[in-house]
């Protein structure tokens, strides 16, 4: 099939918005990262690979980014798709009761990240707020603490309200890998005496693959976007047991007035999801089965 050479005029809008908004974006960082440009000034000076150094060796601070940036990522794909898979599998049928509870575990998504993050800090409260209570109610006073006071679990008690945003958005993906298994398979391995597991593991989790592939994914650069969470809950306290990358760029450029420093430290950034979504794609489509 001929394509006429004027319907590669409509890409023209697309590829300059993507050339403004990204790639230009991207070519400043990497200019900056080599610089000492304080963000206000004109002038800057040319410093190599000194911002680069400083940060993987020097810096402490932006070593445990990297690692609460990693308990952070752990914690939340792991327990957000093994949740929305479960949630996929129960509502996955078209019935009205699923649909209306499809519709009350998507509620979260709607709503804006400073929204939940000044919810979670009431519910996480020590004195005032209701998880505390609730845990006592049901015998479970030895689990009462200060959730976003305690430097070892300040990081999971987000994690954890991560999930809950975004649990039921990613089960919609599921649902829709899901309903497009063909049924026949499923009749097919009934008749050969497979149970529900078998029928899992064999048919459902590899024919969702695709599917699987996007979530992980998704969540994966969520975890690395959860600036405006952990800010508005924590700031990236206590200690900096909640600071990630995001916040650190945030604080060198915008706090320290550093954004050559700030720069380089969103370098490493973009390689380190670069590279662990390459991964994760990898791992995820190695039993990929086509049909």
């Amino acid at each position: 099939m001929k394509v006429h050479k004027s319907l590669y005029l409509f890409l023209i809008p697309g590829f300059f918005l993507y050339f403004t908004f990204f790639i230009v974006p991207t070519l400043g960082a990497f200019f900056y990262s080599i610089t000492d440009w304080d963000g206000v000034n004109q002038q800057f000076n040319f410093v190599g690979l000194f911002n680069y150094t400083s940060l993987l060796t020097d810096d402490t601070v932006f070593i445990t980014s990297i690692n609460n940036n990693l308990k952070f990522l752990l914690f939340v794909v792991f327990f957000q798709t093994l949740l929305s898979l479960i949630f996929a599998l129960i509502l996955m049928k078209n019935t009205k009761t699923n649909i209306f509870y499809r519709a009350l575990f998507f509620f979260p998504t709607i709503l804006s990240s400073v929204s939940v993050a000044f919810i979670w800090s009431f519910i996480y409260a020590p004195d005032l707020g209701l998880l505390n209570p609730l845990l006592q109610s049901i015998g479970l006073g030895m689990l009462t603490q200060s959730w976003l006071g305690n430097p070892d679990i300040a990081i999971f008690s987000i994690a954890f309200v991560q999930v809950w945003f975004h649990t039921g958005q990613v089960m919609v993906i599921f649902i829709a890998g899901l309903q497009n298994v063909p049924k026949e398979l499923y009749e097919a391995a009934i008749v050969d005496g497979a149970n529900k597991w078998q029928r899992f593991t064999k048919i459902t989790w590899p024919l969702i693959a695709p599917a699987t592939t996007i979530v992980v994914g998704y969540t994966t650069i969520q975890s690395f976007k959860a600036f405006d969470l952990i800010f508005a809950m924590t700031g990236g306290g206590p200690a900096y047991s909640t600071e990630i990358l995001a916040t650190f760029i945030y604080n060198s450029a915008f706090s320290n007035y550093q954004f050559g420093y700030a720069s380089a430290a969103s370098v490493v950034l973009m390689v380190i999801v670069a590279g662990l979504t390459l991964v994760q794609f990898r791992l995820v489509n190695r039993n990929k089965v086509e049909y």
